[in-house]
């Protein structure tokens, strides 16, 4: 990475990517030192952007972010992809599977707040949805990690339902998830 004055450097996992305007994406990380990081990819969407290729859910590598004074969404500088995760891409259950736990976790922080167990978290879920076919038990296991590195976690009741308590709700994706990934 470029040492750019002004330019921070983290590794980062992309979770959400949002179109700004015709040529430029609003593009939510997380990280282990910044937590959740908004930035601005600039012409992202022009054909000869450095961005190209650059930009998609769920990889991770290297990116460096100029803050603004005011405001969250922070200008994107560079990025350096080293984790493309290809395998969450082979159907449509692991992308939702990787797509809910992204979203969950993206509603349970706060921006710019660093969550390391949570950080770590996020990365071990989407590693095990890349190498392996999605489950249940997997779902189940990302939610009851969540809900205990949150501190809501009770022994009396389903992670997800502590969960949705506390979030107010959950991603309208999870019911079509179970049904997908329950045995029929």
């Amino acid at each position: 990475m470029d040492k750019t004055p002004g330019v921070q450097s983290t590794q980062a996992t992309l979770i959400r990517l949002t179109r700004l305007t015709d040529t430029s994406l609003i593009v939510h990380w997380f990280t282990e030192e910044h937590g959740l990081v908004k930035t601005v990819a600039k012409g992202a969407r022009r054909p000869k952007s450095p961005f190209a290729g650059q930009l998609d859910l769920f990889f991770s590598g290297e990116i460096g972010f100029q803050r603004v004074r005011r405001g969250e969404l922070h200008s994107l500088r560079e990025v350096s992809i080293a984790h493309w995760r290809e395998g969450l891409r082979r159907n449509y259950t692991s992308t939702l599977l990787a797509a809910y736990c992204c979203q969950v976790l993206e509603s349970a922080v706060e921006n710019e707040h660093p969550e390391p167990e949570l950080h770590d978290l996020l990365v071990r879920a989407l590693d095990h949805v890349d190498a392996n076919e999605p489950s249940l038990r997997a779902l189940r296991h990302f939610e009851r990690e969540l809900a205990r590195l949150l501190g809501i976690s009770n022994q009396l009741r389903p992670a997800h339902e502590s969960l949705r308590e506390v979030l107010g709700t959950l991603p309208a994706s999870r019911d079509d998830l179970i049904e997908r990934l329950s045995p029929h």
